[in-house]
C-alpha cells in the first residue's frame, strides 16, 4: 500500500504559472504560519501550568489519571514544550500526536462536563437586580439578566470549538509532519 503523496495529487491550476508561487512560497509559508499559531497557542496555554506544575493534580485525578502528581506536570510540559516544538517543527509528528491525544481528552471533558445552567447563584441574581445599576454597564446587565446562562453557553461553545480545532490541527501535524520550513527537514533532515 503506498502513502499519499501530495505532489502527485495536485490539481491542474486555472493559472498554471502560479504553481511555482504556490509550491515555492504560499504552501510552505502557510504551513509555517499554522504551526506557529497552533504551537504558540499551546505554549501560551501551557505556561501557567509550567509555573504551577502541580496545580492540576486534583483535576487530572478526577478524570481518571492517577497519580495526579505525575500526570499534572507531565501534561504541563507536553503542552508548553510540545507547543514550542510544534511551532519550530521539531519532532513534529510524535509531539503533535501526543498533544492531539491530550486535546481529544480535553474536548471529551468539555462536552461531558458542561459549565452549568447559570453563571450567577439566585443570591447573585438578586444582588444584580438591587445594585446592578451601580456595579455593571447596561451591556453587562443585559448579558447577566438570565443569570449568565447565555454568557456561559457562549463560553462552553468556545471551549468545545477550540478543543476540537486544536485536536484536528495537531492530528494534521501528526499525519503530515512539520512541512518544508520545519527544523525536522531543515536541520535534522528526517521526519518520524
Amino acid at each position: 500500500m503506498s502513502h499519499l503523496d501530495l505532489a502527485e495529487s495536485r490539481p491542474r491550476l486555472f493559472i498554471p504559472p502560479l504553481g511555482r508561487l504556490y509550491a515555492g512560497f504560499a504552501q510552505p509559508a502557510s504551513w509555517l504560519a499554522l504551526r506557529l499559531v497552533v504551537g504558540g497557542a499551546l505554549a501560551l496555554e501551557g505556561w501557567p501550568k509550567i509555573v504551577a506544575p502541580l496545580a492540576q493534580t486534583g483535576f487530572v485525578e478526577s478524570i481518571g489519571f492517577h497519580p495526579g502528581w505525575l500526570w499534572s506536570p507531565l501534561l504541563a510540559a507536553m503542552q508548553f514544550f510540545g507547543g514550542i516544538a510544534i511551532a519550530l517543527g521539531l519532532f513534529t509528528r510524535p509531539i503533535a500526536l501526543a498533544n492531539a491525544v491530550m486535546l481529544a481528552i480535553t474536548y471529551w471533558f468539555h462536552v461531558t462536563h458542561p459549565y452549568g445552567d447559570a453563571f450567577l447563584t439566585p443570591a447573585g441574581i438578586e444582588a444584580l437586580g438591587a445594585a446592578g445599576q451601580t456595579l455593571f454597564t447596561p451591556a453587562g446587565l443585559a448579558r447577566l439578566a438570565d443569570g449568565g446562562a447565555g454568557f456561559l453557553a457562549q463560553v462552553q461553545d468556545k471551549a468545545n470549538m477550540l478543543s476540537a480545532i486544536w485536536t484536528v490541527a495537531t492530528l494534521v501535524f501528526a499525519g503530515y509532519g512539520g512541512g518544508p520550513l520545519s527544523l525536522d527537514r531543515l536541520l535534522v533532515k528526517r521526519e518520524f
